[in-house]
């Protein structure tokens, strides 16, 4: 009897044991499974603000790369029409009306500005020819600030005398294209941008 009741007891503490140990290791496989799920977490949350730095760095590397690449067109460009102002730059004047013993009436004075850029002023001689081609009057005019990409017109004086007129472009300056053209400035043969107007 007293043997039976003494397995009985030592089956209980080992059930109590085996129980125990059980319990602690759940509660030490729950504790592992939340640190691993932590780092999981953890993790994920870092690679997601890597691939965000990588993205924001990426997208300023090409922005600045944009930029770079509209600066150099737009220096390209201005100096491009620089070079070959006479292609995009033009004045001319209107179908001014001529007496029928001579005399220059409406007369206007066009320029046209076909750059991207617009001008500041131009500066042209009017001159003023008899039948026979001499010129008996010139007279300086100044136009201001043509657009872009437009055209700019201005009254000129009339004459009494006079058959038709002819135009002598003096000066053209744009500080927009950084040009600087005058009709006395001589052009370097060893300059390819001679009218530029300051280095920048």
């Amino acid at each position: 009897m007293k043997r039976a009741s003494l397995y009985t007891i030592i089956c209980f503490f080992i059930a109590v044991l085996l129980a125990v140990g059980y319990f602690r290791q759940q509660q030490r496989v729950k504790k592992i499974l939340a640190q691993n799920e932590r780092l999981l977490n953890e993790n994920r949350d870092l690679r997601e603000s890597l691939n965000s730095v990588s993205g924001t760095a990426q997208q300023i590397a090409e922005r600045k790369d944009q930029q770079q690449r509209m600066q150099g067109r737009f220096v390209e460009r201005r100096a491009y029409y620089r070079r070959n102002w006479q292609q995009f730059i033009a004045v001319s004047t209107n179908d001014y009306r001529t007496g029928l013993l001579g005399g220059i009436k409406n007369l206007q004075l066009v320029v046209r500005n076909q750059t991207e850029y617009p001008l500041d002023n131009v500066v042209v001689n009017v001159q003023y020819l008899r039948s026979n081609g001499e010129v008996f009057k010139t007279e300086p005019y100044t136009i201001n600030e043509i657009p872009a990409k437009g055209s700019r017109s201005i009254e000129a004086a009339g004459s009494r005398k006079g058959m038709k007129v002819q135009l002598k472009l003096m000066s053209i300056t744009s500080q927009a294209m950084n040009f600087c053209w005058s009709y006395n400035k001589k052009a370097p043969a060893d300059n390819p941008d001679p009218f530029q107007c300051s280095e920048q």
